[in-house]
């Protein structure tokens, strides 16, 4: 770097001059004339104080330039440095000075300016440094807050573009094959200068492609033309310049690395700019504004590539976490199912409803809940807890889950059985007391005699069918019918004889009992245990450990068959008390249940009809009355016709 050397005209120095012709540029300044730019830096002034040099230089050279002045002043005037005002002012020398301390002032001079250079560079250096830390790490910070995995690897491309003023920019992810081979997918594609079409493909990883040299390599790839690559093993392929009409120039492949220094994956940057926001619209303006990827951007690229690959890893990581609970919970489902295959659907069913009752309430701006909003996290909480509540159905009595009458099919069974006994034993007796005419009188007017006998057995027969008919349609779950319960009475008081000769009830107390169910399929402590489902979810899901984001799911499930009056179950909760997204479920549920259609034990209700048994629900105060009518306005209720 040449050095400056000012003097004013006249000088009393101008011999010693000469002798700096060889190691500066000399520049003669003007006494009378205006100091002005263009300045050369470094440089050193030589003034002569009684001419006033001094004040000009420090009035007119900028304070920021690299600059000193040796001052020549006369034997009254030593009090000059107090004279300096901005502390440019390096020595002040008699005028007669020899020309051997003038040339050892400029010397040391330049060497003060090119300590202050080195110092200022410095500052300058640890001022970026720091500037690139801390947007290195906003960037981390970014990208580990990042849980998308398509918008972690559009933000992981945009920022190392910003960071090194790239052009364009793709990312190639590692993905292995089931047979363990490895290959680059092309996976995202940038271009500030003109849009891409993305298509993707796969690369081998191997040293015929820039891309898949960076993979098999690890080595950072940095290539001032990419049309001008020499003794290297692959080429540029220039399909897509030739297509678009696009010219890449400098390019850098970095490979990102993960903790166990793998290869995950490949950042490939283009034509770096002098300016950012240029646009390279044409192959003229790259050759204009494009430059070489200098060593600094490559440092920060590397940097950020291995601070993008542990966020990738760790999103997907937690993807895969997120995949294997989803994975969770639908076997759970299934495992509901299969032991209660009746309400086949139900639970997907709830959580669709629950949740789209859910983001009407998020969209709801100008009602009662335009301050409720739910983030993906908790919308995501409420469909787990739709899905899972009723996962304490496993510890529920099978038997009793699915029992669709009020007799278990054992029971009826039996009963048939026992009728078809006592069928089989009437027509016995019957011919018995044929056989007993016959033996006593002979074939002597019998067919009178057994006509006789064979209309006392049609109508034993046929009040035989009409209890059994009766008590069939007593099984049934619906409500009971007056006459129907003294029907039953009547059945209880018959009996028969079993083979060994005891008398025994026609029907038995306890299957009278259950008959006599006024409505429904179970009996008190039947639907006490169905109710428990409710506490054994409770139970279950408490023993989970839960994430910070879906720590409520066990309090939201329990609460699914409360009213806000507290006659629901199991816990009796009042309004106050039950979670806001329960009174959603609850709401969800009870719709599912009146509409299915794979109820054995009763006929799907028309959506009509089901939205009218709720509204009464809401007149009774058992239901949230806002959340019904947002659950109709909003046609939340469509949501479960689409399945």
């Amino acid at each position: 770097m040449k050095k400056t050397l000012y003097y004013f005209q006249p000088s009393n120095v101008a011999g010693v001059l000469k002798r700096f012709a060889s190691h500066y540029d000399l520049v003669a300044l003007e006494r009378g004339g205006k100091l002005a730019a263009p300045w050369q830096w470094p440089a050193v002034f030589i003034a002569d104080l009684s001419k006033g040099d001094l004040r000009r230089v420090e009035d007119s050279a900028p304070a920021h330039g690299l600059w000193r002045t040796v001052c020549l002043v006369g034997a009254t005037e030593l009090g000059l440095p107090r004279q300096s005002v901005n502390g440019r002012l390096f020595a002040a020398l008699p005028r007669s000075a020899p020309p051997k301390l003038v040339e050892m002032a400029v010397e040391r001079a330049f060497e003060t300016l090119e300590s202050a250079r080195r110092h200022e560079e410095t500052r300058r250096q640890l001022h970026l440094a720091a500037s690139e830390l801390v947007t290195l790490n906003r960037i981390g910070v970014a990208l580990s807050n990042e849980r998308n995995t398509e918008s972690l690897l559009e933000l992981i491309l945009t920022k190392s573009r910003e960071i090194t003023t790239a052009d364009a920019g793709s990312l190639f992810l590692v993905e292995e094959a089931d047979e363990g081979a490895k290959h680059l997918v092309f996976t995202l594609t940038q271009c500030d200068s003109q849009a891409v079409p993305f298509r993707q493909f796969t690369l081998p990883i191997d040293t015929h492609s820039i891309a898949g040299y960076a993979a098999a390599t690890g080595e950072v790839v940095n290539i001032r033309d990419a049309y001008r690559i020499r003794k290297l093993p692959f080429r540029h392929n220039r399909d897509f310049d030739r297509k678009f009409g696009y010219r890449t120039k400098s390019m850098m492949v970095v490979p990102m690395k993960n903790q166990k220094d793998e290869v995950i994956g490949v950042l490939q940057l283009i034509n770096a700019k002098r300016q950012a926001g240029t646009k390279l619209t044409k192959p003229r303006e790259v050759v204009k504004h494009v430059v070489p990827f200098s060593r600094r951007s490559q440092e920060l690229a590397s940097s950020l590539a291995s601070q993008a690959a542990v966020a990738l890893e760790n999103n997907l990581l937690y993807r895969d976490i997120h995949r294997l609970f989803e994975g969770f919970v639908k076997a759970s489902v299934t495992a509901i199912e299969s032991r209660d295959p009746t309400t086949f659907g139900h639970s997907e069913r709830v959580a669709k409803l629950t949740v789209g009752l859910a983001e009407a309430v998020d969209r709801d701006e100008s009602g009662l809940y335009r301050e409720i909003h739910f983030t993906r996290q908790e919308i995501q909480e409420l469909r787990y807890a739709s899905l899972l509540h009723d996962f304490g159905k496993v510890g529920v009595r099978e038997e009793v889950l699915i029992k669709a009458k009020k007799l278990y099919p054992s029971q009826i069974e039996l009963i048939k059985k026992r009728f078809l006994y006592i069928r089989k034993a009437v027509e016995l007796e019957r011919l018995r007391k044929k056989l007993d005419y016959v033996v006593r009188n002979g074939n002597q007017n019998y067919q009178g005699e057994f006509a006789g006998i064979d209309t006392e057995l049609e109508a034993e027969l046929r009040k035989l069918d009409e209890f059994l008919q009766q008590i069939m349609q007593a099984n049934e779950p619906s409500v009971l019918p007056e006459k129907a319960s003294e029907k039953l009475a009547e059945i209880a008081g018959w009996t028969f004889q079993d083979p060994s000769g005891h008398s025994e009830a026609l029907v038995s107390p306890e299957e009278v009992r259950l008959l006599s169910i006024p409505k429904g399929s179970l009996d008190a402590d039947e639907r006490l245990q169905i109710e428990s489902h409710v506490i054994h979810s409770y139970r279950f899901l408490s023993q989970i450990p839960w994430t910070k984001e879906l720590r409520r799911i066990p309090e939201i499930a329990k609460a699914h068959h409360e009213k806000l009056n507290g006659t629901g179950y199991p816990y009796h909760m009042t309004a106050e008390e039950i979670p806001f997204q329960a009174k959603m479920m609850t709401i969800s549920d009870i719709f599912d249940a009146l509409t299915a259609r794979d109820r054995p034990y009763k006929k799907a209700v028309p959506v009509d009809r089901a939205l009218s048994i709720i509204g009464e629900e809401v007149k009774s105060q058992l239901l949230d009355p806002n959340l019904f009518h947002l659950f109709v306005a909003a046609q939340v209720f469509q949501l479960s016709a689409k399945d």
